[in-house]
């Protein structure tokens, strides 16, 4: 059975959205030089505040965008609605995110500048790529083996 047209056209609306979105990231990550480890260490030392722009750029924008949009659209362009985020902050997330802010501390790796520094040559940062998988794989054992006990 042959997809509809009209589907099609969607799909592809969308993974060209998408692909647009990552390019725009990776390449303010490449330029903020947030891909190098050594420039957020520093960040996260307090030695330099150059990073502080950047992510306050980021959160204003967003915070901007998610306030705003709702209000002068009836839906996204791209299908779907408008909703509140589903999460909740529990002991389970505060856990998750110590975790994450400690490993982001330890080696000055984060998973989007990470995938943006390989795209920019820096394949050492592999090696951290391949810890993040680890810790996701780990993840997934634990919440499958949870699941199953409740």
């Amino acid at each position: 059975m042959e997809k509809a047209p009209e589907a099609d056209r969607f799909f592809r609306a969308r993974a060209l959205c998408a692909l647009a979105g990552g390019i725009l990231f990776g390449l303010g990550l490449a330029v903020s030089r947030m891909v190098r480890p050594e420039v957020v260490l520093d960040f996260l030392r307090l030695r330099d505040m150059g990073l502080l722009l950047v992510l306050g750029g980021a959160t204003g924008t967003c915070l901007l965008v998610f306030q705003l949009a709702p209000r002068a659209m009836k839906a996204p362009l791209l299908g779907g609605s408008f909703e509140p985020h589903p999460g909740r902050l529990d002991a389970r997330a505060a856990l998750g995110a110590a975790i994450f802010g400690a490993g982001w501390g330890l080696c000055g790796v984060c998973p989007g500048p990470a995938i943006a520094g390989l795209g920019a040559g820096l394949w050492p940062l592999g090696w951290a790529l391949l810890g993040l998988a680890a810790g996701a794989w780990l993840h997934g054992v634990y919440a499958s083996r949870v699941r199953r006990t409740s």
